[in-house]
This record gives structure tokens, sequence and C-alpha cells, in this order.
């Protein structure tokens, strides 16, 4: 039973009133996780996974699922800096599509672009060493693309409310 991708407009509208939210960072190496609230308000670094095989990636990733309840999966779309599809893009499709094959958890995708460099520079700004860094920048930038994904729904929220169609 695998279920594509969804629009972040067709997520927002079959949110329940409160559900947390994993943000995902999925890099070659490590999977940085964040944790929404239940509003949906704010997103927290979680973890960081060591990336194994697709299969134990997934399992992890489902557990943590599982353990906060949450209602869907925001995945980081490493897209080109002119909005392209390269590699990486296509192998987080990839792992989406797999991962929908063993978990109905949603997922929608969220643009990353910058997501790694601007937590590094925050990180290096507030002079955290670069072993600190290595260790927490994986689950800081889900949470920038989880936080990213949150202000949206935020606002396709607000339209709704008000009436406007959202942009």
């Amino acid at each position: 039973m695998s279920a594509a991708p969804l629009a972040l407009e067709d997520l927002a509208a079959m949110l329940p009133a409160k559900a947390r939210l994993i943000g995902v960072d999925l890099g070659t190496k490590t999977i940085g996780l964040a944790l929404s609230d239940v509003e949906r308000r704010i997103a927290t670094p979680l973890v960081t996974l060591s990336r194994a095989q697709f299969r134990r990636d997934a399992e992890a990733l489902s557990a943590q699922i599982r353990k906060f309840e949450a209602f869907a999966l925001i995945i980081g779309l490493p897209l080109a800096m002119d909005g392209g599809e390269g590699p990486r893009v296509q192998s987080t499709r990839a792992f989406a599509r797999n991962f929908a094959r063993l978990d109905p958890t949603p997922v929608a995708f969220w643009d990353e672009r910058f997501s790694t460099a601007v937590v590094d520079r925050a990180l290096i700004a507030n002079d955290v060493s670069r072993a600190r860094r290595a260790e927490v920048i994986d689950k800081m930038a889900a949470a920038y693309i989880l936080q990213g994904a949150l202000d949206r729904l935020a606002r396709i929220a607000s339209e709704r409310q008000s009436g406007d169609s959202p942009r």
C-alpha cells in the first residue's frame, strides 16, 4: 500500500487539530529528525540516526513515528539552487516511495535549500565547536526544514479561515 507524497496544502487539509509532525533531513550517512509540538508551532531537534540498510533506516524512522505518535513526515527535498532535481532529489524521492510501502504515515516534501548552511552558520556564530556541530547539525537542519513547513501550514490554515485561497 504505497501512497504518493502529498502537497503541503493537501496535508494541511487532512491534519487533525492536534498532531505532531516529524521533520526529516535525509543525508547519505545520517538522518536528522526533528519533532513539532502537538499544536505545530515549534520544531525541536530530536535525534540523528546513522544510515545503514534501507530496511533498518525505515524501521528506525517508523519507531520514532510510533514513539511520538506523529501524524506525518516532512522530508527535506534537496533541490538545486535553480530549483532543478539532481541525483540527491531522486534518492530522496526513492526513499519516500520505498518508505511508503512499509509505513502508512503521510509524507510531504519541503524545499531544504540552504538548511544545512544556515544552521552551520548559526552554530559557528554561537561559537559551537566543530565536533559539537558535527553531532547536532543534521537534527538541527531537520528542525529548520520542519519549522519552514510549520510556518507554511500556519499560513495555509489562516488563509482558509479568512476565505483566501492558499498561495
